[in-house]
């Protein structure tokens, strides 16, 4: 494997750890349907407000150039993914569901993001990474059936509303992914939600909380506006354009525990034994899997 790949791939994963808090700080921010804090679509578009600031001044600092003309397209569906779907989707979707239950729901996402960064970049993954790709994801699946029974796994809105998110998601990563290979990773995500600006700061305004919020439900949006929305983006596109669309987006395999665990100390989440074999089962397809090839549609076996 090439350093850039390495490097691309503990990128990757720092990314994802700071993705892997989303959930829960999401479910502090929006609370419960018994005692209710912001609402989805405030913690949504207000988030993508902070970042939007922050990136301004970020674009401001670095001398960003503006995007070519062929890159503000790709700009716009990398936001319609990553700054207002997946966003909006799992803050409206986590008022009702468990950091749990949503973290194993969106545990399918790498394997959308490996068929789309195999599409978009043209690439074709061995059969042996997709095997692993599917091992890993019937892991997260087995474990999701396993804990949560029948009644946990009923069909619920919600469970759409993570579904659409992982689909926004995988795609919004891909095309920020390909732009990442001409425009510096962190413009783009920065471009992504500069661009955005118009549609997020008076929506956020409408839907700002108008009675009392708790600190937590604060301290959990802060989080995500300036974490998940932006500074975690700075690692996972880098990481992407250096290892990869398809190879690098199995490290999000590991995002559902990470965000268990980050659960335990934030919303009295239990984390046993069987929640630890788990991870390492779906650990172990991560680095099985980075080690298959992957080669360019051109190319030969």
């Amino acid at each position: 494997m090439k350093a850039d790949e390495i490097r691309g791939l503990w990128l990757g994963l720092l990314g994802v750890t700071i993705f892997a808090l989303t959930l829960p700080m999401t479910r502090l921010a929006v609370g419960t349907p018994e005692a209710p804090q912001m609402s989805g679509v405030f913690i949504a578009l207000g988030r993508a407000v902070v970042a939007a600031g922050l990136s301004g001044l970020f674009l401001l600092a670095t001398r960003a150039p503006w995007p070519r003309r062929a890159d503000w397209w790709p700009l716009a569906i990398t936001a319609a993914g990553v700054v207002f779907g997946f966003p909006l989707f799992t803050s409206v979707a986590m008022r009702y569901v468990e950091a749990v239950h949503a973290s194993v729901i969106v545990g399918v996402l790498p394997l959308a993001t490996a068929a789309v960064g195999a599409l978009l970049h043209r690439q074709r993954p061995s059969a042996g990474f997709w095997l692993c790709a599917a091992v890993g994801s019937g892991l997260v699946v087995g474990f999701a059936l396993l804990r949560s029974g029948s009644a946990g796994m009923a069909l619920h809105p919600a469970d759409a509303l993570l579904l659409a998110a992982m689909a926004c998601a995988a795609v919004g990563y891909g095309y920020g992914a390909r732009l990442s290979q001409r425009m510096r990773a962190e413009h783009v995500i920065c471009w992504a939600l500069v661009i955005s600006l118009p549609i997020t700061l008076p929506a956020s305004v409408l839907a700002r909380p108008e009675g009392a919020v708790q600190a937590s439900a604060w301290w959990g949006f802060a989080y995500v506006a300036v974490f998940s929305m932006w500074l975690g983006f700075f690692a996972w596109y880098r990481g992407l354009a250096l290892g990869g669309t398809v190879r690098v987006s199995q490290v999000q395999l590991v995002q559902p525990f990470l965000g268990m665990l980050f659960a335990v100390p934030l919303l009295g989440e239990r984390l046993d034994a069987v929640t630890v074999g788990f991870a390492l089962a779906v650990i172990a397809t991560v680095f099985v899997g980075k080690k298959m090839p992957v080669r360019a549609a051109g190319n030969t076996p």
